[in-house]
């Protein structure tokens, strides 16, 4: 009698984690995005929602919780039940670069998180506002050398990709352009069109049909290599050597999230991701995939926030 009672609550432990991973999702999930609608992390959290939903015949909602570059949104879902049905679209910004550029940051990147997928790596380029007249990096330094305090350059916030690759930029170009804030790339732009500003490092995604309609005008890409969507443009590297920024972005869930869960979801979203009608939307958009384990997702990460914490340090950027 006794064998068999030790017997069966064996196999209910065993079964147990198994059985549960089994049911997920049997309900609705949500994907926070933490930055402005418009932008890339926004509109691929619903391209994945969407490709979620259909393939496991469950509701998948975006919900935007924007503000302090992604950090809003990022501490709701680090401190959500680590259920798997809580998810966050992080960033380069929210979920490596920030606790090296803001003194009181609400949450660890590195220990809150689980990271799930990878979900891509989106090429950037310096843009201008029409109005000025550098066609060239070379040209476009020296406009800002002679006049100095003048030149400003907008970001989608705080700690986001734009605001760093600013920062760099003014390090390594031994520039004085004076970084202007938004919420979210999209009214950044808006600005920028408008001159408000004069210049932007952005997501290829968000600003390459102003470029093609001349509404704005791309000097360089920030990546380590040129880009087939603008094969005629250089790179910032090849006249600031050290330049490079990638914009990549990616799913992340509660620490403590069960392995079997994460593992569920990376396969999923990879396969989502590795699509025929995403893989076209990547290559007319400028970003590119490459399928990670939550294990090599992690691994990146914890790469980026080094290098990153290393080159602002270097750089002389103080929090704030």
């Amino acid at each position: 009698m006794k064998k068999s009672f030790f017997f069966l609550l064996a196999i209910s432990l065993f079964a147990g984690p198994q059985a549960q991973s089994a049911a997920y999702p049997d309900r609705q999930i949500k994907i926070v995005s933490p930055f402005a609608t418009g932008g890339i992390a926004d509109t691929f959290s619903r391209v994945i929602a969407q490709g979620l939903s259909e393939s496991w015949g469950q509701t998948v909602i975006v919900e935007n919780k924007t503000g302090g570059g992604g950090n809003i949104g990022s501490d709701f879902v680090a401190k959500a039940p680590a259920d798997g049905y809580t998810l966050v679209m992080g960033n380069i910004g929210s979920h490596a670069v920030n606790p090296s550029l803001m003194k009181n940051m609400p949450y660890d990147p590195l220990k809150d998180f689980q990271p799930v997928a990878f979900v891509l790596d989106a090429e950037g380029l310096l843009v201008v506002n029409p109005g000025v007249t550098s066609k060239t990096v070379p040209e476009f330094i020296s406009f800002i050398r002679a006049n100095p305090g003048k030149i400003s350059y907008g970001s989608g916030g705080v700690g986001t990709t734009s605001h760093l690759a600013g920062e760099l930029f003014n390090f390594l170009a031994k520039s004085d352009m004076t970084h202007i804030p938004y919420k979210g790339n999209a009214p950044a732009i808006t600005d920028l069109i408008g001159g408000q500003t004069q210049v932007m490092f952005a997501t290829m995604p968000t600003v390459l049909p102003y470029v093609k309609t001349g509404k704005l005008k791309a000097l360089a890409v920030i990546g380590n290599s040129r880009t087939s969507a603008l094969p005629e443009l250089p790179t910032v590297a090849q006249t600031l050597p050290g330049f490079e920024v990638s914009n990549w972005i990616g799913i992340f869930a509660p620490a403590g999230t069960p392995p079997a869960v994460v593992a569920k979801l990376n396969v999923e979203i990879n396969r989502i991701m590795q699509s025929p009608n995403v893989m076209k939307r990547l290559e007319t958009e400028g970003a590119k995939f490459k399928p990670m384990s939550p294990e090599a997702f992690g691994a990146f990460q914890r790469s980026e926030a080094q290098k990153w914490a290393k080159t602002i340090k270097d750089a002389g950027i103080k929090p704030e």
